[in-house]
């Protein structure tokens, strides 16, 4: 039987450290020729000859440029009239120089020209040569006043303008007064209006408003030609006195209409807290006052509100005329009378509205007589007094009470509605506070 011999040296033993020193010495001496084998394997291409260049000039012949009457080219033009402007002004922002136009414009368009109103937009075609093809001025009663150059003769019409609805989102800050606030923010004075009476029972903006109060409001607009015609109802709010925050949402069904919290809460009350819609309190509700007429301490137990002669005086709640004539002081003076045993009165009257008598029935909002001065009173303004039972009150401080909410039928719709309408609110809000940061 083969065996065969094999050896296991001890660790420490003379011959198996004569191995390890072979095998490490083998080792060092490998490694040139890796390195020489790695150095081969990245060395680069040989490099190549360049090739020859040859340069080759030939003459082409380009054809004549063809001359473009410049005459034959239309440019349309859009300019928005500015404040001051006259008709040759604007003919000339708009690139026209054409007296031809511009006289039959004189002639054939007077009454449109003194409609320049600031803002609106006029569009224009003017040829290569500064003659006037075209022009289109919006005048604002739905109606375009256009002038057509055709066969070299200018023909003018007026036409019915395109007009679409939209829905318009605008919002401010308060600065000084509610008005100058809206027309900074471009916010049409009927908006504001309704801005006013939908907040009345909440806010008096004879007296509440504040410097840094603000408004975000969402409303339907018609628009001619791209430029706005009017403004239409709101239908959505939000107003923020002295830091308390009141909204509204517009919501209609087949019992009525009105305006609503998002919550569903009516923001109607029984009373306004004014019978004008904007003016400012010129003496208020107290004890004792001496009387600029009587030259008298005596007690003056209703509102005043200073307001130009003429100025709409409006009921502060659903009732019907106790009382409309000349009564001593007061002048002429309006009682209404109102559930609960409550009424009403407005004195120093200009005149009634027309038709009113005695048993009438009266809608909240709706007019009883204009502002005068009539009887004891030294300037035209509107006395106005609150009675419950007989007793004196004061108007501004009494709590009203609300009318109904949203009932469990309409809820559904009232918050699908509602839901799109909050948001747009809170999209204003954010532009507006970021103005404010800016």
């Amino acid at each position: 039987m083969e065996q065969n011999n094999i050896a296991i040296l001890p660790e420490n033993s003379p011959q198996r450290t004569r191995l390890h020193t072979v095998r490490w010495v083998a080792g060092l001496a490998a490694i040139p020729f890796l390195g020489v084998l790695t150095a081969f394997g990245v060395a680069p291409p040989s490099a190549t000859e360049p090739p020859d260049l040859q340069r080759v000039v030939e003459e082409i012949t380009l054809p004549a440029p063809e001359l473009l009457d410049p005459g034959q080219d239309r440019y349309a033009r859009e300019e928005r009239i500015r404040r001051g402007d006259t008709l040759d002004i604007l003919l000339s922002r708009l690139g026209a120089e054409d007296p031809a136009g511009a006289a039959f414009l004189r002639q054939s368009g007077r009454a449109a020209l003194r409609q320049l109103v600031p803002g609106r937009t006029v569009r224009a075609e003017i040829s290569g040569a500064g003659e006037l093809l075209s022009l289109a001025l919006p005048l604002g009663n739905g109606q375009v006043f256009a002038v057509q150059r055709e066969e070299g003769r200018y023909r003018l019409r007026e036409q019915s303008a395109r007009t679409e609805g939209r829905t318009s989102m605008k919002s401010g800050v308060i600065e000084s007064s509610l008005f100058a606030a809206t027309d900074k923010a471009g916010v049409p004075d009927s908006v504001a209006q309704q801005l006013a009476e939908i907040f009345s029972s909440d806010v008096d903006f004879h007296k509440d408003l504040r410097r840094g109060d603000r408004f975000s409001v969402v409303y339907e607009a018609t628009f001619a030609e791209g430029q706005p015609l009017g403004a239409g109802r709101v239908l959505a709010a939000e107003f923020v006195n002295q830091g308390r925050v009141y909204q509204a949402i517009y919501f209609r069904d087949g019992q009525g209409e009105g305006y609503y919290t998002p919550e569903g809460k009516s923001l109607r009350k029984a009373f306004l807290r004014s019978p004008l819609e904007f003016t400012r309190i010129s003496s208020g509700f107290s004890s004792a006052r001496f009387h600029p007429v009587l030259q008298t301490w005596r007690a003056h137990k209703g509102v005043d509100y200073a307001a130009p002669t003429g100025t709409r005086v409006r009921a502060t709640a659903d009732g019907a005329v106790a009382f409309a004539g000349r009564q001593g002081g007061y002048g002429n003076v309006v009682v209404l009378r109102h559930p609960n045993n409550t009424s009403t009165l407005y004195g120093h009257l200009s005149g009634f509205a027309r038709g009113l008598r005695t048993g009438q029935r009266i809608g909240q909002g709706e007019t009883v007589g204009y502002v005068g001065m009539s009887g004891l009173a030294t300037g035209p303004h509107l006395h106005y007094e609150f009675r419950v039972n007989d007793v004196h009150l004061d108007p501004q401080r009494v709590a009203m009470p609300q009318a109904a909410s949203i009932n469990a039928r309409n809820r559904a719709a009232f918050e699908q509605l509602a839901q799109p309408m909050a948001h747009r609110l809170t999209l204003l809000k954010s532009a507006t506070n970021l103005a404010l940061l800016e």
